[in-house]
Order: C-alpha cells, then sequence, then structure tokens
C-alpha cells in the first residue's frame, strides 16, 4: 500500500487477532511524518462540507496521508462520514448538519403512525449522496488507501431519531410489539446498505474497514446503541440485544461500541452474546480515559469471558506498558493514539513490542 509499506504485515496480524491467536496486543500508533508538513484540510466532516465537490475531500485525505506515519497496525483509512447513524437519515431524508459544532443531527420527532409510514428508498438524496461518495473514494482508493463504510448506526438510535428519545421510552413500556416491530425492520435495512457498501467496497480493496479503524480480512463492523444508557438491563436484553444479533448475522465479526458510564449496566448482556467478538470501551466526555486503573477491572471481565478489547482514548501513552503488564489474555487487547512526532511514535513502539515477551 502506497502510504503504509508494511501493510501485508499489519494485515497478518489483524486476522490473528480476529482467531484470538495473538499471544501480544494490536497497537495502532499515527504520528506526523518526519521531514512532510503537516495539511490541516481534511477532517472527518469534510464530506459534509464540500458536498458539492467530494473530490475535494478525496484530495484532503492523500495529503492527510502523505504527512502521516502509520506505526504498528495503523493504517490510512478513509471513513464516509456523514454523521453517527445515518440510516435514519435513508428513512426521513432529514440530515442536518451544523459545521459549528462539528456533528450532524438526525432526530426529527413524529408520531408513531409517521414513524410505521417511513421507508428505506434507492432514490433518498443522502443514500444516494453515500454511494456516490463511497464509489468515488474507491476509484481513487486502489492500492493507496483503505475505503470503510458510512456510519450506518444502531437500530434503536435510528428509532429514536425518527421517534424521539422520550417518546421511544414510552413506546417501549406501552407498546413493546410495535418497537419490536419496527426495529426488525431497521435491522433489515441496516442489512441492505451493509450489503451494497460492502459490495462497492469489495471491488477496490481486500477486507473491511469502518470508524474505529480496525481491519478485517472478512466483513465486520462496529454494534452500537448509544440510546441504552437511557433504559434498564432488563430492557436492553429485550429491545437491543436480539438487534445486535440480527445485524451481527450479516457479519463475520463484530465489536460492540461500548459508549459512556451510562452503558456500564449492560456489561453482562455483552458478555453473554456469543456473536458479538468484542468491545471497545469509550469512557465518556468528563471521565478518565482508558489508561485509567479504575476501567482495570472492566477490562479483566472482558478479557476473562474471551473477548476482543479495544481501548482508543489513552492519556498517557506512558502507561500503556504497565496496562499490557496488569491485563489477562494480551493478545485479546488493541490500543490506539496519537504521538507528537515519528521520533516518538516509532520509540513507542520499540517500547512496546518489547514489553510483549
Amino acid at each position: 500500500m502506497h502510504y503504509k509499506e508494511d501493510w501485508r504485515r499489519a494485515q497478518e496480524v489483524f486476522a490473528a487477532w480476529w482467531r484470538r491467536e495473538l499471544d501480544y496486543p494490536v497497537v495502532q500508533v499515527f504520528s506526523p511524518r518526519a521531514g512532510i508538513a503537516p495539511d490541516a484540510g481534511w477532517d472527518a466532516w469534510a464530506f459534509l462540507k464540500h458536498r458539492d465537490n467530494p473530490q475535494v475531500v478525496i484530495d484532503q485525505f492523500e495529503a492527510y496521508c502523505a504527512g502521516t506515519f502509520f506505526g504498528g497496525e495503523a493504517f490510512p483509512n478513509m471513513f464516509m462520514n456523514l454523521g453517527p447513524g445515518v440510516l435514519a437519515a435513508y428513512f426521513s431524508g432529514y440530515l442536518h448538519f451544523d459545521a459549528a459544532a462539528a456533528t450532524s443531527w438526525f432526530e426529527q420527532p413524529r408520531p408513531w403512525d409517521a414513524v410505521e409510514a417511513l421507508s428505506f428508498r434507492e432514490d433518498n438524496p443522502w443514500w444516494r449522496y453515500t454511494r456516490e461518495i463511497t464509489e468515488l473514494a474507491c476509484d481513487a482508493a486502489r492500492d493507496r488507501f483503505l475505503v470503510s463504510m458510512t456510519d450506518v448506526g444502531g437500530a434503536a438510535d435510528v428509532l429514536a431519531s425518527l421517534r424521539g428519545t422520550e417518546a421511544l421510552l414510552e413506546d417501549m413500556l406501552v407498546a413493546p410489539d410495535g418497537v419490536h416491530a419496527m426495529l426488525d425492520r431497521i435491522d433489515g435495512a441496516w442489512s441492505r446498505v451493509y450489503n451494497d457498501l460492502d459490495a462497492i467496497i469489495g471491488r477496490a480493496q481486500r477486507g473491511t474497514t469502518a470508524w474505529m479503524g480496525l481491519w478485517c480480512p472478512g466483513r465486520w463492523y462496529p454494534l452500537q446503541c448509544d440510546y441504552a444508557a437511557m433504559i434498564s438491563p432488563d430492557m436492553f436484553r429485550e429491545f437491543v440485544a436480539p438487534s445486535l444479533v440480527r445485524e451481527r448475522r450479516a457479519l463475520d465479526h463484530a465489536l460492540y461500541h461500548w459508549d459512556g458510564p451510562g452503558q456500564l449496566p449492560h456489561l453482562d448482556a455483552l458478555l453473554d452474546i456469543p456473536e458479538l467478538d468484542g468491545i471497545q470501551w469509550v469512557p465518556g466526555d468528563g471521565n478518565p480515559p482508558c489508561d485509567a486503573p479504575r476501567w482495570f477491572p472492566l477490562y479483566k471481565r472482558i478479557l476473562d469471558a474471551d473477548k476482543l478489547l479495544v481501548l482508543q482514548i489513552i492519556g498517557d501513552p506512558g502507561n500503556v506498558p504497565a496496562m499490557i503488564d496488569a491485563l489477562p489474555n494480551k493478545g485479546r487487547l488493541l490500543f490506539s493514539l496519537w504521538l507528537p512526532s515519528e521520533d516518538a511514535a516509532r520509540a513507542f513502539l520499540r517500547s512496546i513490542r518489547g514489553s510483549m515477551t
């Protein structure tokens, strides 16, 4: 690969990680590349900022790749970002991008009968744009960088965008059958979107990646339900867990995006899903980063359950060797972090690889 000379080796490491055959962690280190001035043009929201001319985004991303060192198992990954849970826009046609806040919004509450009247449509403008930019990126990406599909979202999050957060809570209590039926419809559209985008991407590259920045030789995707922070463990098992299993059927592998302390009560339910390969822990705004010892008991439970564990919000890279020493099943771990220089990144990799004996 043009921007990742040791890509073949990194692929082998990732493949072994998914098979749980490693005895050391996967480590992804990003930094500015030595001797190349950094380019600040590209950012994760570029496809919404330049909707009228998405080719600009491709050029900006290539400039980013040229100025970035991808160390360890890091690789250049072009994410077709339109916001988390864009599947809601494929039903409703509503997407509001706030450039100042650097986020997009899909929530547009409506009565339940209006929700049931919605459907995924091939002529939906946001779906057409998603396909357009995915094809554009794939045409440019061959042997240069990888393309990941858009952030489709989780079924309950999508339904909350269509119905409204508070209204959906009431629906789950008083009209659960309707909620189940709508979640099943959304999951059907989820699989259709995944399959269509995977067919486009598969013509340009081997394997799949996603917004989380991990590669898999087969079909993989991060599953999620941010809405889970609003519901009890019993409701999670009733409404969310079956949806995760349905989505997983379209895939070879899946990790759960476990986001914030509000989701801590659902760990038992997640560990009870055999189809789930692992968990990505995100501490949430205002909480200690992933290297804080307060989270280690959670990590041990996950790793002892033979699940993979992804940690990508590291406060102090110097803490990583001690984390590796403190945790069981080291070959189930994956760390991602950014360092200020290529020299620092290479030194960090040497220190970590040396601790994997």
